[in-house]
C-alpha cells in the first residue's frame, strides 16, 4: 500500500475490517400492553431513536488513529464515499493511506433517520440556493476556475445526495450520540464539514478521545469563553453570533492541535448577494476564534487554501476535481503532529 500521495483508481485496497453500529440514543415506550392481534397499537411497543450510525473499515497494516468523518447539513456519510462526478471520496482516499476510516451520520440524518420526535421534511423547491450558498456559483454559471466538478451529470449527482433531517436539530442529541460513537471507537481525529464544525467543537469539550480536529469550512457554533465574547457579525445572510461556553470547558480546545480550511470565492467586503456574503462572516469568526484559542495556549491554524495557491474551491473541498491535493494538506498537518 502507498503510505504517500494517493491517486483515483490506484488498484485494490486490502481492508482487514469493515463494519457499522449505532451509538447513544435514547428508548421511546408507549404505556399499556402490546397486543399482537392489533400490532399497529403503539400500546406496549418501544422505539429506538436519535443515535448515531457509524461505518468503518480498517486496511491492514493500519496507522495508529482512525479518522472520524462527520458530515455537515443536508448531508450523511455518503459525502466521504465519492464525489459527484464519480472519483474516489476521501474515504477511499485515506484508506490508501494507511488510515482506519469511520464514518458517522448524526442523529436524525441518513442511516440514523430513526428519530424519538417528528419534524416534516421540506419540500420547496431549494437547489438554485445551495448551488450558491455553497459557492459552486452564481446559478445558473458556475465560478470562473471553481474545482467543483463541471457538467450537468454532477449537478445531478450533488442534488441528489442531499439528505433532510426526520426530527428537529437537537445539540444535545446529536454530540451525546457522537461522544458515544467516539467512547466505543477510542482515540481518533475528528474530520468535521461544515455544520457539522460547532457540533465537533462541543464534542471535543465532552470527549477526551479525540486527538485533533481538522475542520473543513466550519460554518456556525463558534464556541468561546463567556467572558471575552467577540461581537456578533451581519451580512446580508443573516447574523453570525459566537456561541459562549464556560471558561474553564473552552480550555479543552488548547490541548489539542486544530486546523480549519476555507476555499475560494469569498469576500472580503460585503455583498448583497447572501450565499457568499454567509461566508464572508464566517470565515472571518473562524480567524478570530483560532487567535482565541492561541492565545490561550493552544495549538490551532487557520487554513485558506487561495492563500496557500489552491484556488477555486467550494463549500465542498473534499469532494471537488482537487480533492486529492486537499487531502495532501490534510495529510501533511496529521504528519507534523505526528497523527499518523
Amino acid at each position: 500500500m502507498t503510505r504517500g500521495r494517493a491517486t483515483s483508481s490506484g488498484g485494490p485496497i486490502t481492508i482487514a475490517a469493515q463494519g457499522g453500529f449505532a451509538a447513544g440514543g435514547t428508548v421511546a415506550y408507549r404505556g399499556g400492553d402490546f397486543d399482537p392481534r392489533n400490532p399497529m397499537d403503539p400500546a406496549g411497543q418501544t422505539l429506538h431513536g436519535d443515535h448515531a450510525r457509524v461505518t468503518f473499515q480498517i486496511p491492514t497494516d493500519a496507522r495508529p488513529l482512525p479518522l472520524l468523518f462527520w458530515h455537515g447539513w443536508w448531508s450523511d456519510s455518503g459525502c466521504w464515499d465519492t464525489t459527484p462526478d464519480g472519483r474516489e471520496g476521501f474515504r477511499t482516499l485515506f484508506l490508501r493511506r494507511g488510515f482506519p476510516v469511520y464514518l458517522l451520520d448524526q442523529p436524525r440524518r441518513g442511516s440514523a433517520g430513526k428519530t424519538t420526535a417528528g419534524a416534516s421534511v421540506p419540500t420547496d423547491p431549494n437547489e438554485q440556493w445551495f448551488f450558491n450558498q455553497f459557492r459552486l456559483g452564481l446559478w445558473p454559471e458556475p465560478y470562473d476556475g471553481g474545482r467543483f466538478a463541471p457538467g450537468p451529470a454532477a449537478l445531478e449527482q450533488f442534488f441528489r445526495a442531499m439528505v433532510p433531517d426526520t426530527g428537529p436539530l437537537d445539540t444535545d442529541v446529536i454530540v451525546s450520540a457522537a461522544s458515544a460513537a467516539i467512547d466505543r471507537i477510542g482515540d481518533l481525529v475528528l474530520v468535521t464539514h461544515s455544520h457539522a464544525g460547532g457540533f465537533g467543537w462541543l464534542t471535543v469539550l465532552r470527549n477526551q478521545a479525540i486527538r485533533a480536529v481538522v475542520s473543513i469550512e466550519p460554518g456556525s457554533g463558534f464556541v468561546f469563553p463567556e467572558s471575552e465574547l467577540p461581537d456578533a457579525m451581519s451580512s446580508s445572510n443573516g447574523v453570525l453570533a459566537p456561541e459562549p461556553v464556560p471558561d474553564e470547558e473552552f480550555e479543552a480546545l488548547t490541548q489539542i492541535p486544530i486546523i480549519v480550511y476555507y476555499g475560494d470565492n469569498i469576500p472580503t467586503a460585503p455583498t448583497d448577494v447572501a450565499g457568499r456574503d454567509n461566508w464572508r462572516v464566517r470565515q472571518d469568526m473562524a480567524r478570530i476564534w483560532v487567535d482565541t484559542i492561541n492565545e490561550h495556549g493552544g495549538d490551532a491554524t487557520f487554513v485558506s487554501l487561495p492563500e496557500r495557491g489552491i484556488t477555486g474551491n467550494s463549500h465542498f473541498a473534499f469532494s471537488d476535481i482537487n480533492n486529492v491535493e486537499i487531502a495532501d494538506q490534510i495529510s501533511a498537518f496529521l504528519s507534523e503532529q505526528r497523527l499518523d
